[in-house]
This record gives C-alpha cells, structure tokens and sequence, in this order.
C-alpha cells in the first residue's frame, strides 16, 4: 500500500506499539531494550507510574491555550529551571516545542543583543561538527556540509571554527569587530559525543566577560541530568547567558525553551518573538512532574553511575579489538566511534533487541533512559559488544 508519508527518513522495517520502563515492543510482539531513548528524550523511560497519571491529570483540564494569557505552569516550570541552573533570580525563560525552535531564539537573542550595542551585522562563532537543527538558520550554525546540501543559499553571520581551540576564538573576536555571541553544544550530540573540555569552556566564559560577548551553550541533548549533572557545562563550573534546552525535559512530550541570563534575559520584548504552542499547560505539566520525578528518585547521581557502568563495561568488553578509536562522553551520553561507517549496527542491533543509533558515519551513540537499571546496562553491553567485535573483526569495505 503507497505511504502518504512524506520519506524523510531512513526508517527500520518495524513500528513500536508500546513501551514500559526502558522496553519497548513491536508490534509483531518483539521486545527491545531502548539504549536511545528517542534521541534522548524518554528521560523516565515510557509509561512511568508517577507520570502518566500526571499527564492524565492534565489532559482532563487544559492541554492549551493562547499565550495572550497568564501562565502559571510557565511560572513555575522558568522558576525551577532557573534555579537548577542557578541563575541570578534576575534571568528569564521563554518556551517553545522543540530543540530547533530553541536554539533559532537563541539566534535572534544574539541578533538583538548585537544590534542594541549598534552592530549592524552581528556575527556569531559557531563550530566544526555542530548540529543545531534544521531550519535555515540553525542549519547555518550547524557545521555539517551534508545535511547543508541542496538547501543553499545559507543564512550569513556566522564565524565557523574548530573545536576546543581557544586560541582560534581569540583570534577571531580580536579580528572581528562583528561577533556578538559564541554558540555551542556543551558536547555535541549528532557530531559524534565531542566533548567541550572544561577548560575550554572556562575560557569561553572568560573571553566572552572581557568583550561583552554572549556565551550560549545548546544542551538540548546533553542537558537535564544526562551527565549526572543537570546541565553538562556545570561540570566546568561555569554559567551561560542563553542555554537552549529541549528533548528530555518533557521526557516525550514536545517541549523546549531558552534559559536567559542577566545579560540575554531582557533582549526579547513583546512583539520580537512567539510561538503558538510554545508554553502549552501540558507541555509545562510533563516539564513540572519530570523534574520532579527525577529529584525524587536521585535519578542524577544514578544516571552518573550507570554511565560508569556502562562505560566501564563496553571498555572491558572491547578491549584490544581493533577497530575501536575512541570512547567518548559523560554519563549515559556515550558514542563509541569506529575506525569505519557501521551504519549496519543499527539493523543488526534490532535484530538482537536493541535499539541504538549511529551518528556521524562512524559513531555508536548511546542514549538511554536515565531509569536504566545495572541489569539492564549489564544487558546493553552483553547484547552490543559481540555485535561490534564480529562487525569489525569483517575487513573494511
């Protein structure tokens, strides 16, 4: 039968029905661990006990309504963001339904933040192997030629360079009276789990201090606890101006927003930026009870362990295979990369009950639940370290 789908992704033979904790069934019957986590997203894993109902509670009273009116979920929801971030009570939240959605306000923020300091064409430094989404200015941001391709003529303002080179960023701020803004992933997700060094980013902060300068720092992947911190630069110690956040704060219902500032927090006035579902009660409602959830269940501190775990494992595991170059990441944010594209991983992950994702060509990428048990990270390894070791023990196409 023809598909009125439009084809926009290379899809698996085989569609979900349902999903309980970190598994998830077909709808042949076949039973999956998830180590994806939609991409990140199912934080609580799928159908969680405390916030389904919850979720229940709110359908039954108010899925949407108009930002015309007062909105006290979004008060709260910016109100306990804020203060996990630890924020001055002086910063601002603005809500939208995507991580893309996030990080194109967190462009425009940069925008008007530059022409308030009478910059006519702000600029901002963005880097090599970043994904910042996929409208035409965040596709800009991102430094990712394939995914550009066909979509020409791309946005201008922006100053590519390499990663974790802050000599480069100096040089260019010197250079280039223009840049308003440093915009980064904290560790880049679809690039391949590239790391920010500490250091790095303490330096980014520095440099953006001394030339006025916003730091905006994209944890729409690695944020809300996937590292064992609630967001992955405070393992750095540092504070953003604008921090895009998205996927795991709603643990699967569409959600985003973008944490402001002292310095960022006033540059949006009413008529400069909106969005029709952004901020929706239940949208907030799934934020709310997720934060909730995972305070009340010490889930930082267990996805940190289990991320040790995991990766204490797969090095035991994979040890002296040839093939494997690197083990990257934090917490239960973890890529594996290849010494040659593994895209057929995937497939052969299914085919053993699991479910995992390969980004950048040559990277196993991991991303499950924050729920995920010892047994179940003891399953993960057992399951995709044999796969590994007999697709790379095959010579290289």
């Amino acid at each position: 039968m023809t598909s009125h789908v439009m084809n926009t992704y290379g899809r698996l033979p085989f569609a979900l029905s349902h999903g309980r904790g970190c598994r998830v069934w077909d709808t042949d019957g076949r039973e999956y661990l998830d180590a994806l986590g939609g991409i990140a997203v199912n934080t609580l894993g799928h159908a969680h006990p405390k916030l389904v109902p919850a979720l229940q509670d709110q359908v039954g009273k108010l899925i949407h309504c108009s930002n015309y009116y007062a909105a006290p979920l979004q008060e709260a929801l910016a109100d306990e963001l804020v203060r996990l971030a630890g924020l001055p009570d002086s910063s601002k939240v603005f809500f939208c339904s995507t991580g893309l959605e996030a990080n194109e306000g967190a462009l425009k923020i940069a925008r008007k933040f530059g022409h308030n300091k009478g910059i006519a064409r702000p600029e901002v430094i963005v880097y090599d192997k970043a994904f910042h989404g996929r409208s035409i200015a965040t596709l800009s941001a991102t430094g990712n030629p394939k995914v550009q391709q066909g979509f020409e003529p791309l946005v201008e303002g922006f100053v590519r360079l390499p990663l974790n080179d802050l000599d480069a960023v100096r040089a260019a701020v010197q250079a280039n009276p223009n840049i308003v803004a440093i915009f980064l992933e904290t560790i880049q997700g679809e690039g391949g789990i590239n790391p920010t060094r500490a250091e790095v980013l303490q330096g980014l902060r520095q440099i953006c201090d001394q030339h006025d300068l916003l730091l905006m720092l994209d944890e729409v992947q690695c944020g809300l606890g996937r590292t064992g911190r609630w967001f992955a630069h405070q393992w750095a110690g540092i504070q953003p101006d604008v921090m895009p956040l998205a996927k795991g704060l709603g643990s699967g219902v569409p959600i985003g927003a973008i944490v402001a500032g002292p310095r960022a927090a006033d540059v949006l006035q009413p008529g400069n930026h909106g969005t029709t579902f952004g901020g929706n009660p239940l949208a907030m409602r799934a934020g709310i009870e997720t934060l909730k959830i995972m305070q009340e269940d010490g889930l930082l501190a267990h996805a940190a362990a289990m991320g040790e775990r995991l990766r204490n494992g797969l090095a035991a595991a994979l040890e002296g295979v040839q093939g494997v170059k690197e083990m990257r990441g934090q917490g239960l944010m973890l890529g594996i990369e290849l010494d040659r594209p593994c895209g057929v991983l995937l497939t052969q992950a299914a085919e053993a009950g699991l479910l995992i994702s390969v980004t950048a060509d040559t990277v196993v990428r991991l991303l499950p639940p924050l729920i995920i048990t010892a047994a179940e990270v003891d399953e993960l390894i057992a399951k995709l370290a044999p796969l590994m070791r007999a697709f790379l023990a095959q010579p290289a196409a």
